[in-house]
Parts: structure tokens; sequence; C-alpha cells
């Protein structure tokens, strides 16, 4: 028996033959001539105008938004300027509210203080007053009682020490004086 070699090694048996080509071009040129007839076919569609069409469309949309940015960041300085110029006056009206109202206070305290004074005042007086009309119904009443002692003990003295004759007497004299009168 004939040995035949074995190969154990994983080998790929090499074609030592012509490289196949393509109406007569091997793989890279084939490869590069396709590539030059697809970038032809770009060209001759006008692709890169496109692409260059669409940047610069994407670009103006771009510019649009950085100036509608700038133009609202411009409207969102003046609101913030406007709202801290309102802010101030805010402060300020609010510094002149306090100022009239602790004013005000001022003048409703210095207006119920003499208020309270003049009450005192009036209500003194009316209880001067009030004082002086007791005193006044006290001595017409001490009066009117002493009147009528005086007349009760006037009679009872006249009635103890005087009889008929000495009435005649008196009543006499008063008429002769209203007589001369």
């Amino acid at each position: 028996m004939s040995e035949q070699p074995t190969t154990t090694s994983t080998e790929v048996p090499s074609h030592e033959g012509p490289e196949p080509t393509f109406l007569g071009l091997n793989a890279p040129a084939f490869i590069s001539l396709a590539m030059i007839v697809v970038i032809a076919i770009i060209v001759w569609k006008k692709v890169p105008a496109a692409i260059g069409k669409a940047l610069d469309d994407k670009i103006a949309v771009i510019r649009d938004q950085l100036a509608e940015a700038a133009s609202l960041r411009k409207e969102a300085e003046a609101l913030k300027a406007e709202y801290e110029s309102k802010a101030k006056s805010a402060d300020k009206d609010r510094e002149a509210l306090l100022e009239r109202a602790r004013h005000e206070a001022d003048e409703i305290v210095a207006k119920a203080k003499t208020d309270a004074e003049a009450l005192v005042e009036r209500r003194t007086r009316m209880a001067e007053d009030k004082i002086a009309a007791e005193e006044r119904s006290a001595i017409e009443q001490l009066r009117s009682s002493t009147a009528n002692a005086a007349a009760r003990a006037a009679a009872k003295l006249i009635a103890e020490r005087h009889d008929a004759a000495t009435d005649a007497q008196l009543v006499d004299r008063a008429i002769k004086e209203i007589a001369g009168r």
C-alpha cells in the first residue's frame, strides 16, 4: 500500500492561477471604478449642492432661532428692568404709605388725647356743676328747713310770751308802719 501524506493542518489550498476578472478588471480596480461611477452620479445629481442647500437652510433656521433668542433676551431684559423699576417704585410707595400711616396714627393719637382731655374736662365741669346744684339745693332745703323751724319756734315763743294785748299792739304798730309808707 502506498502511503498518502495526511494533512492535519487547516491550510487552504492556494490557487496558483490568474485572479478572476470582470470586464478585464481585477477586484480592486473594479471597486475603484464603481466608486468613481457612484461619485460621478452623486455629482451629476447635484447631491453636494442639495446637501449644501440643506445645510444652508439649517444654518438659516439656526440663525433665525438665535436672532429670536436674542430678541427674546432683550425683551426679557427690558421686562426685568421694568419690573425692577416697578419694584423700586413699589418700595418707595410702600415707604410713603408707611410714613403716611404713621403720620395718620400720630394724628389719631393726638386727636384722641385732646378728645379725651376735652371729655375729662367736660365731665369734670358737669360734675362740678352737679355738685354746685346739689349744694344750692341743699342750701335751699337748709334755708327752708331753718325758716320753717324759725317760724315754728317764733310761733311757739310768741304763743308762750305774748298774750292777746301784745298781739294787738304788734298789729297796730305794723298797720301804722304800712300806712306811713
